[in-house]
């Protein structure tokens, strides 16, 4: 079931903050689980801002209060070098996911030569100034060990 992981992480937050009661740095994936600042009342939402110019993103390293709806999954697969036709077929079958077009047997909708020539007209309009410079920027990688400076504090 794709509600185990869902499940178990929100059973996780639960007990982190009505036994354990410690200050801990939960990242997830799951949108489901910001719910919950609104009925633990020492849970905080925070998020890392992010700047989007039409498929491309740029991670702005600072964290704003709140939480968010927006996944970047398959954005910061290509930053990270998945070949462009994996990448271009994750859209795929997100957007199809998202719009639920499935076929009566499950399978997702593949699109029709019209959609497909739709798609590429738009991969072949000029680039603007503003992408340019986008895509010059480079941010830069974070530490190697970065992750083990986060501390797990008793309240």
């Amino acid at each position: 079931s794709t509600f185990d992981g869902l499940s178990l992480a929100w059973s996780i937050v639960e007990h982190l903050h009505n036994a354990v009661g410690a200050k801990t740095l939960f990242a997830t994936h799951y949108h489901e689980l910001t719910e919950l600042a609104q009925r633990l009342p020492r849970l905080k939402n925070y998020n890392v801002a992010v700047r989007e110019w039409h498929d491309q993103i740029l991670f702005l390293r600072k964290i704003l209060e709140g939480g968010t709806d927006k996944s970047y999954g398959i954005q910061v697969a290509r930053l990270a070098g998945v070949p462009r036709g994996v990448v271009d077929r994750a859209k795929q079958i997100l957007s199809n996911l998202e719009e639920s077009e499935l076929t009566p047997e499950g399978n997702v909708r593949t699109p029709t030569a019209r959609q497909r020539a739709e798609r590429e007209k738009l991969r072949d309009l000029e680039p603007t100034p503003q992408l340019d410079l986008f895509r010059a920027t480079q941010p830069e990688p974070a530490a190697p060990g970065a992750e083990s400076d986060i501390r797990v504090e008793r309240e």
